[in-house]
């Protein structure tokens, strides 16, 4: 496809409106459910952190998906003259006010006026996304999937080359990570595959039998989850411990022959080491498979459970949950997640616009931009994901929405859903127009990685764990403020200046990062050489190794 042919239909100024808009005006027109609670419900300490040493197993999913593309051929959205009123055709009276408050706003010279109109803008805008979000569906068509993905109302607010930019942002979900626009996400939450946001428990769930059902099916799907996790874990020790296996066989195998009998000699020293190592590794190959076997029963009897539970919540109703009141309020959610990211002196317009976008489409948060700074911080903190539960460690990545916003900072909406923290997805939120977008990042998982450790020490944040460390660490430097501001702006200094060797965090500030958020090993070896504060980190990590661990 020619790019010069593209959006030349429609190069007018922001100023100079399409005369047809004036036709928009015409186009109007408590009972118990009787589950028995599993008994890591009832007596489980979720507080108690697994030691290094104490044998707990790691399920690794695959690492993020390896993006080579970040640019797709330039779609013809913006070629059709009448973008801007089939954005607004169909949606009723909110349909004129927009469209009369953005003439107000483009044509207005008095500053006081301009800000006027630009608020009583952004409101309206509210309005219509709410309308348009109340409808998503798979047939919507693009302008107005387009308005709530990226902001776009009218295409000649923003310019030519930015046009081209975001025509050529992938519009699919080629990658199956998490990362969803706004239209995605809403499409997701309306059919049912994502649960919505709680902002409110209470306030989109249907109350009595029907909703106290579906929290017992999300309890069972998490147990599920965890089952079918260790199955995993023990299947992946099997297939491992039997490589090991065959390559001590093939050990045996290599023998050498007596040259006066012509008959192969007995074992050598090396053999009968190998003879001792098969038997051993037969011995745990037994236990492992008796595991598995306990596990697979177990699981089953959870399937069976979360099954029944589906029944149980469709013929009450409770799985039709998802109405338009509920991706009202999910949206709404969306709409709070961009407001946090922007912050309070930020710029809220959430209409784009030429000035505050940026044409570079690596400067954008893009589904791809996204996934491969995430892959790069996850090198550097190798932990970030990974999520013990039950003596089990997981890595789970969270859900991404990219807002259409202005933001300077991504936002930890929630660590993982109430009901299932085995295996749930946090939820963070990026400003698809960020100032710095790697930054934006790298801020959204500090919040994650500070919520999820507060959330995993409960009651005892302040005392225990990751978080615990650095609050009595903040106490006894006498620091005022927010704790969790300060703890993202160090973890941004760890990832961004301490991995590179640039000594820019407290001692002992340092010091929790490096046994709390620790580098991978390379980093480490690297860093010891950088200079005397890592060296002493680096032979204290020697020193608890050699006295079984922390």
């Amino acid at each position: 496809m020619d790019n010069n042919n593209i959006l030349n239909s429609n190069s007018t100024q922001p100023d100079g409106l399409d005369p047809e808009i004036a036709d928009l005006i015409g186009l109007t027109n408590d009972q118990d459910s009787g589950e028995n609670p599993d008994f890591f419900d009832l007596f489980e300490d979720e507080k108690t952190q697994v030691p290094a040493n104490s044998g707990a197993e790691e399920v690794f999913s695959s690492s993020f998906f390896t993006v080579n593309e970040f640019s797709e051929e330039v779609k013809p959205y913006f070629t059709d003259p009448a973008y801007y009123k089939k954005v607004l055709s169909g949606e009723g009276e909110i349909s004129k006010k927009v469209h009369s408050l953005l003439s107000d706003f483009l044509k207005a010279d008095n500053p006081k006026e301009k800000t006027l109109f630009r608020e009583r803008l952004i409101t309206a805008y509210w309005e219509l996304a709410i309308s348009l979000s109340s409808k998503i569906s798979s047939s919507m068509i693009i302008q107005k999937k387009l308005l709530l993905r990226f902001g776009i109302l009218l295409p000649t607010l923003i310019s030519k080359e930015q046009r081209n930019t975001i025509s050529a942002i992938i519009e699919n979900n080629n990658t199956g990570e998490p990362i969803y626009y706004v239209d995605e996400w809403l499409m997701k939450v309306a059919s049912g595959d994502i649960n919505p946001s709680a902002a409110d428990e209470t306030k989109n769930i249907k109350q009595k039998q029907g909703s106290r059902q579906k929290i017992f099916l999300e309890k069972a799907r998490g147990q599920k989850e965890v089952t079918l996790n260790q199955l995993k874990t023990k299947t992946s020790s099997v297939t491992e411990i039997e490589n090991v296996l065959m390559q001590k066989i093939a050990v045996l195998q290599k023998y050498s022959v007596n040259q006066n009998t012509g008959i192969r000699n007995p074992y050598n020293q090396l053999q009968k080491g190998a003879v001792s190592e098969i038997m051993d590794l037969s011995r745990r190959l037994i236990q492992y498979d008796k595991e598995i076997t306990a596990i697979i029963q177990h699981h089953e009897v959870n399937v069976s459970k979360v099954e029944e539970l589906e029944r149980k919540v469709a013929e009450e109703g409770g799985e039709s949950l998802v109405d338009r009141q509920t991706i009202i309020d999910e949206f709404m959610a969306v709409k709070q997640m961009a407001k946090m990211s922007v912050g309070r002196k930020g710029n809220h317009f959430p209409i784009l616009m030429q000035q505050y976008m940026r044409t570079n489409i690596r400067d954008i948060a893009t589904r791809e931009n996204v996934i491969s700074i995430m892959s790069e911080i996850e090198k550097i903190d190798p932990g970030l994901f990974k999520r013990t539960f039950k003596r089990q460690t997981t890595r789970i990545v969270p859900y991404v929405i990219l807002v259409p916003s202005y933001g300077e900072f991504g936002i930890c909406w929630e660590p993982y859903e109430k009901f299932n923290r085995a295996s749930s997805r946090g939820r963070i939120a990026l400003p698809l127009f960020p100032k710095e977008l790697k930054s934006a990042v790298i801020y959204a998982l500090a919040d994650l990685r500070w919520q999820v450790a507060k959330e995993t020490a409960s009651y005892y944040w302040m005392e225990e764990g990751l978080t615990g460390k650095y609050y009595q660490c903040f106490t006894d430097q006498k620091k005022r403020g927010d704790v969790k501001e300060f703890f993202i702006q160090d973890y941004f200094l760890w990832i961004t200046k301490e991995s590179d060797g640039m000594q820019k965090l407290d001692k002992e500030i340092r010091g929790i990062f490096w046994r709390n958020i620790p580098f991978p090993q390379p980093i480490k070896d690297s860093l010891r050489n950088r200079g005397f504060v890592y060296n002493e980190l680096y032979k204290k990590d020697t020193n608890i190794a050699m006295s079984d661990g922390y």
